[in-house]
């Protein structure tokens, strides 16, 4: 298959997700005004996040309505739908039902979250007989989309910071679903590229809107979906990992230390990292936001860009 198709589709999809995001935008922030759908602040948080406390969360519907448009179109997209939709309600869950029917709880605990991510995971695999290529190859699906969508919703914490690293990430994927012949990967991401820029415009520093785990669950989610896609649908190729592993490095970066930082508090009561996530470490050190903010953005730009350079290397070769 030739790749103009493909680019094709991924345009198309583009149009379609950035059109019924943007007309969607200001009827969905005045919605989340209304319920007071408002972000509540950890304690843990720097200092200077306290003055985010009672911005509009679940600003991610914007983007899952554009990309649900361009998606639902396409019907072998079923497992990304799939995962849209699971991970979406996880993320509704969390970030609405239960602090309003529970006082005094930001979201779900760590364990039911997980176990509905994994159920989330397996869900869309029931149909199209994925679940038969063995229990190797889900038990890796399911890691990896876990892994990245915890990733991504860790990085929904400065202004600007997880739509910002989407951009830098999209159109890598675009190219590597070009260069590897996956035609659903460009599609995907062209229109998480074009339903990111209408919540973006909202989410312009200073934020008025976050994604919320509604919204950033999905994404990571999808781009999880999209590491296994390519790297996994052929024989072990130690130069498609290479690429994966170098443009996913900042949401590498960003959950590794997290569980290190709590395994170590736990066994020893010291911190090996001054702040967990990882930015919030360079804002400790006396960072502006904004910087940081740019500091991880030209971070992950540098990094698909050696994604790209690297799949292109082993792709003429």
């Amino acid at each position: 298959m030739t790749p103009w198709p493909i680019a094709l589709d991924a345009c198309r999809a583009f149009a379609t997700a950035l059109l019924v995001s943007a007309v969607l935008a200001p009827a969905i922030f005045r919605i989340l005004v209304a319920l007071r759908a408002r972000q509540e602040i950890s304690r843990f948080a720097p200092e200077g996040h306290q003055k985010k406390q009672g911005t509009p969360t679940m600003g991610g519907l914007i983007v899952l309505g554009g990309l649900a448009a361009a998606l639902a179109v396409r019907g072998e997209a079923f497992v990304p739908l799939g995962l849209l939709i699971g991970f979406g309600l996880i993320g509704f869950l969390d970030d609405f039902v239960v602090p309003r029917l529970w006082r005094g709880k930001r979201g779900l605990g760590w364990i039911p979250k997980l176990a509905l991510q994994v159920a989330a995971s397996l869900a869309p695999l029931t149909v199209g007989g994925h679940l038969g290529k063995g229990a190797a190859w889900v038990a890796g699906f399911v890691f990896v989309v876990l892994f990245c969508a915890n990733a991504y919703n860790f990085a929904d914490g400065l202004d600007a910071l997880a739509g910002g690293l989407l951009l830098a990430m999209a159109p890598t994927f675009v190219l590597l679903g070009l260069l590897w012949q996956e035609p659903l990967v460009p599609g995907v991401f062209g229109a998480l590229a074009g339903a990111i820029l209408p919540f973006l415009l909202l989410n312009a520093p200073p934020a008025r809107v976050f994604l919320g785990d509604v919204g950033s669950l999905p994404i990571g989610a999808l781009i999880g979906w999209a590491v296994f896609r390519l790297g996994a649908s052929g024989p072990i190729d130690g130069w498609r990992w290479l690429s994966l592993g170098l443009l996913g490095f900042v949401l590498i970066a960003e959950l590794v230390p997290v569980p290190i930082q709590i395994a170590s508090v736990k066994l020893t009561g010291r911190r090996v990292f001054p702040r967990t996530p990882i930015h919030h470490a360079f804002e400790h050190r006396g960072w502006p936001e904004t910087r940081v903010c740019w500091m991880f953005l030209l971070a992950q730009t540098a990094c698909s860009g050696l994604a790209a350079l690297a799949a292109l290397w082993r792709w003429k070769g």
